[in-house]
């Protein structure tokens, strides 16, 4: 499969860079004494290309597909609660749902490839590639087109979101086992060491998952071609297609991306993997309960913003994390600095 072509413009610029630190130091506080605040502000601007970068605009989009690895039974829940789970967000009763309308920060939910149809609702986006992917541990979860379907279709929502900041999330019954499947390709390691709970598979259900996604690994490892848009297209799913495409959509236009949990960083991996300049764009939201998920984040150098011990999904982790990003640059903008409040400076 060709791999799509993407123009990422560099974030590192030395004299933008002091612009902003000279900015921050001005503020009317000890040198550094925001913490991670002044981190996540200085990154922001980089991102945008920016001393006065603003933050205004922002958008969560809970991508939801279903998975036919849930044939081996490796979740407690049937596949049918991906659909359901759909229309809770659309009748606003899930957790992402009554978060965001709490932190009035948009969100809408992707049917990236739910089984089942739905109606044109508010905050519904409808992106359909197919009623599910196929079973992993018996051959390639997508065809090329379908994956390349997905990937840009996360791509042309980003590029069309008109957002100062986004962030992923997702929903799908089976979408751990995806997850782990591509940690265990992407980073050749066993797949053991990739896999936990999930939904709740605990017992002989975890034995089971374990095996099915070590039967799937073992098949594709002897059949790819070692590049992340293959590991993708074989063992992962549509709304993980569709994350890494927003991904792309968001660094293209210099919109930075936040990171839900252990699948949304599985998407990021795989962007990473294809172009690493990508993860300058990149906020990581929180290190899940997920088992994997923070010896990944920590593997890669990667602080997450928060660590609230969420395993949940849907973004809202990413939305959290998004207004912490939002008050970081609310003092940038709206602090008075030394100058300005009459307040004096260090004196040496």
């Amino acid at each position: 499969m060709d791999k799509p072509s993407f123009s990422i413009h560099p974030v590192a610029n030395t004299n933008l860079e002091k612009e902003i630190v000279d900015r921050l130091n001005n503020l009317t506080k000890p040198t550094g004494s925001l913490g991670r605040l002044e981190e996540f502000a200085l990154r922001y601007c980089l991102c945008r290309g920016s001393v006065d970068a603003q933050l205004s605009r922002m958008k969560i989009f809970t991508f939801a597909g279903d998975h036919g690895i849930t044939e081996e039974n490796v979740t407690p829940y049937p596949s049918e609660v991906t659909s359901q789970m759909v229309l809770n967000m659309v009748n606003r009763g899930a957790a992402i749902s009554v978060m965001c309308r709490k932190a009035r920060i948009d969100c809408a939910v992707v049917d990236m490839g739910v089984k089942g149809s739905f109606q044109d609702s508010p905050g519904l986006v409808i992106r359909k590639i197919a009623q599910g992917t196929k079973n992993f541990k018996k051959g390639p979860a997508m065809s090329d087109r379908e994956c390349l379907k997905a990937l840009f279709s996360g791509y042309d929502l980003a590029r069309g979101s008109a957002c100062d900041l986004l962030g992923v999330g997702e929903m799908g019954i089976g979408n751990t086992s995806s997850a782990s499947a591509l940690y265990s390709l992407l980073l050749d390691l066993d797949p053991d060491d990739t896999i936990g709970e999930g939904t709740g598979s605990v017992g002989v259900l975890l034995e089971r998952k374990k095996q099915a996604v070590r039967d799937g690994v073992l098949f594709h490892r002897r059949e790819w071609d070692h590049t992340p848009l293959e590991a993708l297209r074989r063992v992962g799913g549509y709304e993980i297609a569709g994350m890494t495409g927003m991904i792309f959509g968001g660094a293209e236009s210099r919109i930075p991306v936040v990171i839900d949990g252990f699948v949304a960083t599985a998407a990021a991996l795989v962007a990473m993997k294809m172009m690493p300049e990508v993860k300058d764009y990149l906020f990581f939201a929180h290190a899940s309960a997920e088992q994997f998920h923070k010896p990944f984040l920590e593997s890669q150098g990667i602080e997450p913003i928060l660590s609230l011990g969420m395993r949940l999904g849907e973004g809202t982790g990413s939305l959290l994390a998004m207004e912490i990003i939002a008050q970081a640059m609310e003092c940038y903008h709206r602090m008075a600095t030394f100058d300005s409040a009459g307040v004096s400076g260090k004196t040496r």
